[in-house]
This record gives C-alpha cells, sequence and structure tokens, in this order.
C-alpha cells in the first residue's frame, strides 16, 4: 500500500507541478513526510523533483531565461556552502508546520514587495533562500513564487525557470540527506524509486498540455488558492501531531 500511494502521488504530483510550477512538490513531500522517515522522505522527493523538474525544464527549454538561471546558481552554491557546515532535520511535527506555513509566502503584496528573479541581485538573492529552505523544509516553491510573481514574461517561461532553478534546489537537498541515508536506510525498497522516476517524467508531459491551453490569469490566480489549501491542510495535520 505504500509503495502504491507513493507511485500514485508521483504521477499525480508531477502534473500538477507541470501546470503550475510547484503545488506538486508541497503535496509530494507532505505525503513521503507521512510514510518515511524526514530524512528519507528529504531525499526520495529531490530525486523525484529532481526528475520531475529537469524534465519540465528540457520539455520548456525554448522559454527559460538563461540569464536568471545563471545568477541563481550562484546563490544555490553559496546556500550549499553554508549549509554545509551545519545538520538540520526537522521532526515530523515541525516539518508539517513549517511545509504548511512556506505558501503564506504567495500572498505578500507585490506593490510592497518587488522582487523579479530576472534582476542578477534578485536573482543570487532568490538561489540562496530557496536553495536553503527548500534543504530545510523539503520545498521552496512559494518563496521562489514570490520573486517571480513580478516577472514580466510568458506563464511558459516562468515555469520553465522556476522548473531549472528547483533542479538546482534538490540536488543540493540529496546530496545534504544522502549520509543520514546511507547510515539510516532508504525506507523503501529501491524498486519502488525506480518505478517512480518514469512516472515523474509522464506526469510532466500530461501536466504540460494543461499548461499549453491555461490563461495567464487563471495561472496565476488557482496557484494562489492551490497552495493556500494545502498549506492549511498540512498546518492542521502538524498541530494534530504535536497534540498526539
Amino acid at each position: 500500500m505504500t509503495a502504491f500511494l507513493i507511485l500514485v502521488s508521483v504521477l499525480a504530483t508531477a502534473a500538477l507541478s507541470a501546470v503550475f510550477g510547484m503545488a506538486g512538490g508541497l503535496i509530494l513531500m507532505g505525503v513521503l513526510a507521512a510514510l518515511l522517515p524526514v530524512a528519507s522522505a528529504m531525499f526520495v522527493h529531490g530525486i523525484l523533483q529532481g526528475v520531475s523538474n529537469g524534465w519540465r525544464a528540457f520539455l520548456l527549454r525554448d522559454y527559460l531565461l538563461w540569464r536568471t538561471i545563471v545568477w541563481y546558481a550562484a546563490g544555490a552554491i553559496a546556500a550549499a556552502l553554508v549549509l554545509a557546515g551545519v545538520s538540520v532535520v526537522l521532526s515530523r511535527p515541525l516539518l508539517f508546520i513549517v511545509l504548511g506555513l512556506v505558501p503564506l509566502l504567495v500572498w505578500l503584496p507585490r506593490r510592497h514587495l518587488h522582487l523579479d528573479f530576472t534582476c542578477p541581485v534578485h536573482a543570487v538573492l532568490c538561489g540562496f533562500l530557496v536553495t536553503g529552505l527548500n534543504v530545510i523544509a523539503g520545498v521552496a516553491g512559494p518563496l521562489l513564487d514570490v520573486f517571480a510573481q513580478n516577472v514580466d514574461a510568458d506563464r511558459r517561461a516562468v515555469v520553465a525557470t522556476k522548473a531549472a532553478t528547483q533542479l538546482a534546489a534538490h540536488l543540493v537537498k540529496i546530496v545534504y540527506y544522502l549520509p543520514l541515508v546511507l547510515d539510516q536506510g532508504l525506507g523503501l525498497p529501491v524498486w519502488v524509486l525506480a518505478a517512480a522516476i518514469p512516472l515523474s517524467v509522464a506526469g510532466t508531459m500530461a501536466g504540460a498540455r494543461v499548461l499549453d491551453v491555461m490563461s495567464d490569469t487563471h495561472f496565476r490566480r488557482w496557484t494562489k488558492r492551490l497552495v493556500t489549501a494545502i498549506g492549511a491542510v498540512y498546518v492542521i495535520r502538524g498541530l494534530i501531531l504535536l497534540a498526539g
């Protein structure tokens, strides 16, 4: 049953991420955190979301904002160097609460926070903060969206560039949790992970078709609503775990 839930979640969340550029990773992290030890959940999530984001970036490669990606990578490398000197693994209740609070970042008002990851300085800051949060909480899509919401570009350029930057963040997360996984074990059969990878690719391709027919207005509106609803569920879940 655990294997079945993970595989179905991978397919569905990859499709969801291909449409909105996030949300899918947030849901998948919650599923994995409920079924696996935290370190294993982070590691598996990094691999699956890395594949999903990498394939999404490849499918939309003609829309990639390469200048942003280069500056983002500089910030991500800086975050990786800082994280190399510390070890942070959240408890399961705290992880769910943090996961639930992260989506609130998409509601930060544009008029007071003019962040734009096409600006080199903002891109470096984005790389540093998003990579750090992704390693600690498992996901950072809503924070990334704070830097993407003011971008004057086609929705496909936004989704493609976010996918490429998230791939970098997930690679850092994989390396960070690898020693713990080698010490504690993966927490699930290797064949499940192997089977999940092509499902992630299939879900990404299906979601990309939906993105093509969605308007920019609906894309931005439903992204906020979706991640906020997911966040509320996670906060409640975390509080229940703390109380229990």
